[in-house]
């Protein structure tokens, strides 16, 4: 995602690579840059960030070539900055193989992005950076919907993911400081949140309370002015019927269910070190799934070290029966400092893209299939502005759905009236007409 603006004053350039909870890094950084006019012309800019991604090998190959791509065309006394995951992972080789940048720094000094920009200096904290509500942010990308990150760090142990080795322990930003923040983007007129972390539903479990999320739940009811809200990147083993029957039961959470399941035999469960059985998983995910208006997301590993033919087949069946509404696929890639980079049992590259390309069909299908299901449905949707299909196509996104991920609709009439102008970031409520690709075609009703 880029970001964009212009004037005299001196100018930035800023890339944030990765997930939506370097999203938020990000917009702090732009924060405490708030005196740099932002712009999309990299090549003039006097001031360039890439807040990179080092999750798996594609994320850090795109935030390479996205690092070389601007260094070529840069101007020469522009200042060019390094931030994020890739570059706290590996400070040590990039900061020698490196020399064109300017200033590195990772996931501990966003706060401190100016002073580092002003002085030319490279910085690594050895805290990992926590977001509070002091943090002024400059919200990218909407007008009403914000992202709010709970917690950084993890406690678990997944056997294919770094993330624990260079961002650290769970640290819970207090509920305090959320509703804090929250209280303040609704001021400022944002309506629709979204609330991220590595383990969004381990929040406060360094505190020692385990129903953390709940107590969010509640809190986040309380205030004014909200009009929906979502929590994305459940964890099995610290998701509990009771957060389920939560979320379910309040009138500011929609019923969106995002929990990464990687996989779902016993073996590959334990294998993975996912902490949960079989058992406890599908009650879990049916009771999910029980909830009215329900909208299921999940995520899978395919080819991950010790995966039989078996246990693809079994993962292949219970998606098609379990029928997600949004899935996403990954081909395993092996990653330094992980229990899974030590093991014998490594399966070829080739296999292992074969399977990812069956379990991306199914999903296909059943993605298709829930779209298939919204025909001829009433729902309210946020308008977010023209389609870049058409100019007289709007762009819209039902309030259950996280934005950018779960689609997009397209509106194409509209029943209020000639006279009325249908105004962008508000909730209306429209009827799907048909489905075009992979695109619902609706008319706005009221």
């Amino acid at each position: 995602m880029k970001f964009s603006v212009k004037n005299p004053k001196k100018t930035l350039h800023l890339v944030s690579l990765g997930c939506t909870k370097n999203l938020v890094d990000s917009e702090v950084m732009l924060g405490k840059l708030k005196d740099y006019t932002i712009t999309d012309d990299a090549a003039n800019a006097d001031v360039i960030i890439v807040n990179t991604c080092g999750f798996i090998d594609s994320a850090k190959q795109e935030s390479l070539n996205t690092i070389f791509n601007l260094h070529d065309e840069r101007k020469k006394e522009s200042v060019l900055v390094m931030a994020g995951c890739l570059s706290e992972r590996y400070q040590g080789e990039l900061q020698k193989e490196l020399p064109e940048i300017d200033v590195f720094t990772g996931v501990g000094d966003y706060d401190k992005i100016d002073l580092l920009v002003h002085q030319k200096r490279s910085a690594f904290s050895n805290e990992v950076f926590l977001a509070s509500d002091e943090n002024e942010r400059v919200i990218t990308g909407s007008s009403y919907h914000a992202y709010v990150k709970l917690s950084e760090g993890c406690n678990q142990t997944c056997s294919f993911c770094a993330i624990p080795s260079f961002k650290g322990k769970l640290h819970s930003r207090t509920l305090e400081s959320l509703v804090k923040e929250v209280k303040s983007l609704v001021s400022k007129g944002y309506i629709d949140f979204s609330f991220v972390s590595q383990d969004s539903s381990s929040f406060l479990r360094d505190f020692d309370i385990k129903n953390g999320l709940e107590l969010l739940i509640e809190e986040v009811e309380k205030i004014d002015g909200i009009k929906t809200a979502r929590i994305l990147y459940l964890y099995p083993s610290t998701t509990t019927l009771s957060l389920i029957d939560k979320i379910a039961d309040s009138k500011t959470f929609v019923n969106y269910f995002d929990m990464p399941l990687q996989h779902i035999t016993a073996s590959m469960l334990k294998i993975m070190k996912r902490g949960k059985g079989v058992e406890k998983l599908n009650e879990l995910m049916n009771h999910m799934r029980s909830k009215p208006n329900s909208f299921v997301r999940t995520t899978f590993i395919a080819g991950h070290p010790g995966e039989t033919v078996e246990d693809h087949e079994t993962l292949c069946k219970y998606i098609e029966e379990f029928k997600f509404d949004r899935a996403n696929v990954f081909s395993y890639s092996t990653e330094e400092g992980t229990a899974a980079a030590e093991s014998k049992d490594l399966i070829e590259q080739e296999i292992i893209d074969e399977r990812a390309e069956i379990i991306g069909e199914i999903i296909a299908l059943t993605t298709q299939e829930s779209l298939e299901n919204e025909v001829g449905k009433t729902f309210e949707v946020y308008v977010d502005g023209e389609s870049e299909e058409h100019e007289y196509l709007l762009s819209a996104r039902k309030t259950l759905w996280a934005p950018d991920i779960d689609g997009e609709i397209y509106i194409n009439d509209n029943e209020l009236g000639e006279n009325e102008q249908i105004k962008f970031g508000q909730i209306y409520t429209v009827k799907v007409t048909e489905l075009a690709g992979d695109k619902l075609l609706a008319t706005v009703i009221r």
